[in-house]
């Protein structure tokens, strides 16, 4: 009974804070889209703290690794200029529609580039954090694997401290960058 009023209020959280972060669109307000991502990953890295707290390490890592591609996605705005001299050309979002493809990229910041942008932004510790959440967000979906065939993570020890790892960079982080 406890977990279900525990998860109750999760969802409750989750739905206030998805209502009030709408992000802007960076190639509409790229200082605001800043913000707003930021705060998104300090949200995330909060909602993974609790559900680490509680035990659903699953949960807790999909988070962490929401709150670092939240993370990147905000940073990008720094290093637009840099980023798109690899990010060439247009993308069309509607009929209507069409944005430079750089800000197409820091908008969505899909998964499979988040390498990428990392190496050419060039922090070298946020690399190492970049491939710990790709490891967590792996784990989010394979779980535990002792044997370490599906799963980088052979133990829930290893998952726990990476997700406290995680949660404790982006506050870090985004300690006087966030109001």
């Amino acid at each position: 009974m406890k977990l279900i009023r525990y998860l109750s209020q999760l969802l409750t959280l989750c739905y206030v804070m998805s209502s009030i972060v709408e992000v802007t669109k960076p190639w509409i307000d790229g200082k605001r889209y800043q913000e707003d991502r930021f705060r998104e990953a300090i949200y995330e890295a909060e909602l993974a703290e609790r559900f680490l707290q509680n035990g659903l390490l699953r949960n807790a890592a999909g988070k962490a690794f929401q709150a670092v591609k939240a993370y990147v996605a905000g940073l990008a705005i720094d290093y637009r200029d840099e980023l798109a001299k690899h990010y060439t050309g247009t993308r069309r979002l509607s009929p209507s529609r069409v944005v430079n493809r750089v800000d197409w990229l820091i908008a969505i910041m899909p998964s499979s580039r988040l390498r990428e942008v990392v190496s050419i932004i060039g922090d070298k510790e946020l690399r190492l954090y970049v491939e710990i959440a790709l490891n967590l967000h792996e784990f989010q979906y394979d779980g535990p694997d002792k044997d370490s065939e599906v799963s980088r993570y052979s133990s829930e020890e290893l998952v726990k401290k990476d997700v406290s790892e995680v949660i404790n960079f982006i506050r870090d982080r985004l300690r006087n960058r966030v109001k």
